[in-house]
């Protein structure tokens, strides 16, 4: 279990087999190498849907793990690939001689529509960014 995204929570519900896990910011979360991918970095407490491994109940002390590859997937997902065509749309379109204003909101166009996209193909995405839930031993 080493290439997994590993933070401690408390149960707040339980909804059939999924836990919602309330995970609070520690200091540990500044020197984990995956605090930007997983978000729990950037509030105080964090919501966290998590499919139960054993049976947990409310108030419980539990450890939420995700695989540290869907991490790097959602990196990938939400900035490089944004990124990659916002550049790309820029000079493609700067180098058909539009100006820069125009080649600059066509960029900006071409990723609000990949956010539209992975917005809509989000059941299927949601798939590989399971989390999974066990009680603290």
């Amino acid at each position: 279990m080493e290439d997994t995204i590993r933070h401690n929570g408390i149960v707040e519900r339980v909804e059939g087999n999924t836990a919602i896990v309330r995970i609070a910011q520690t200091s540990a979360c500044a020197a984990c190498h995956a605090a930007k991918m997983c978000m729990a970095s950037e509030s105080r407490d964090k919501r966290i849907e998590a499919q139960m491994v054993e049976p947990v109940h409310i108030g419980d002390q539990v450890e939420v793990f995700a695989r540290e590859q869907a991490g790097w997937l959602a990196v990938l997902l939400a900035y490089i690939i944004p990124f990659l065509l916002l550049v790309a749309a820029v000079a493609g379109f700067g180098h058909m001689g539009w100006s820069e204003a125009r080649s600059g909101t066509a960029a900006l166009v071409s990723v609000a529509v990949y956010y539209v996209i992975l917005r809509l193909f989000r059941d299927r995405l949601q798939r590989k960014f399971t989390f999974w839930v066990r009680p603290l031993k």
